[in-house]
């Protein structure tokens, strides 16, 4: 049985991650490769994509590594001529770079208003902008973008620059899988919901809880349905689903990876 993107060129942003375990980038690239998706991994540092590497070649895949800070228009277009010269063509594009700052309206200053805007929205425009051209070119694509529940909800925190950034993220797909519809492209959104990645450990028990992990995994438990916490996975399953021809007449639309969160009433 063929594997579901044998041969295909997929390049993911933020294929690192700041710990070992399942963040969705380094869940993606793996996913992809072991259904024979030849990987072009992007990130700003090295040291954060070794695991994803080690895991992809342990899965038989095969992984080049890119440092790119795609927040810059000239090293984004330097990053996708590099992996057209490396594999010869781009099918797949995962946005998956971002990051929350806490504050809502009045405690937000506006260096970290316009850092979180640049991060989480400006990287899915530039790369966008520097692939789809050899989409169309070739007349077949698939971009999936990474979004957050908190860009549908509020989910706990006030984020209001990350909030902002992930629903213009959703809004920002649906207008663009439109427009390039007919030129064969499909762009789609995944929506993950609050999931244990090596992100609750390093950084966000640190924002929320004083560091205490234990009490930012129960207070996110509270609010899953299902009871448990998925992680990077399954973000990267339906990434994949998205990126196979299984996904082949579904464009402009999200698919919201949460446990059931984002429709709860309290």
């Amino acid at each position: 049985m063929a594997r579901r993107l044998e041969n295909k060129v997929a390049i993911i942003t933020g294929a690192g991650c700041v710990g070992p375990g399942w963040g969705n980038g380094r869940a993606a690239c793996v996913r992809f490769a072991e259904e024979g998706a030849k990987i072009f991994a992007v990130d700003l540092k090295l040291e954060t994509m070794e695991e994803t590497l080690a895991r992809t070649r342990e899965a038989g895949g095969e992984i080049e590594p890119y440092l790119c800070d795609v927040t810059s228009q000239s090293a984004v277009l330097d990053m996708v001529e590099a992996c057209i010269a490396r594999f010869g063509r781009v099918d797949i594009l995962v946005n998956n770079v971002g990051g929350s700052a806490k504050g809502g309206a009045v405690e937000l200053d506006e260096a970290t208003w316009h850092r979180q805007l640049d991060v989480n929205l400006k990287s899915v425009f530039l790369t966008c902008k520097a692939v789809l051209p050899h989409m169309v070119a070739q007349g077949s694509g698939s971009i999936i973008n990474t979004s957050s529940t908190s860009g549908i909800r509020y989910t706990g925190s006030p984020q209001a620059a990350y909030a902002a950034a992930k629903a213009a993220i959703i809004q920002f797909s649906r207008v663009t899988a439109v427009e390039f519809a007919p030129k064969g492209i499909r762009v789609n959104t995944v929506v993950p919901g609050q999931l244990h990645t090596p992100m609750v450990e390093t950084r966000l028990a640190g924002q929320r809880m004083g560091g205490d992990v234990d009490a930012l995994l129960q207070s996110r438990l509270k609010r899953i349905p299902m009871g448990w916490m998925g992680d990077g996975r399954d973000t990267a399953n339906a990434a994949l689903f998205l990126a196979s021809d299984e996904a082949r007449f579904i464009t402009g639309t999200e698919i919201i990876v949460d446990g059931g969160m984002s429709v709860r009433c309290d």
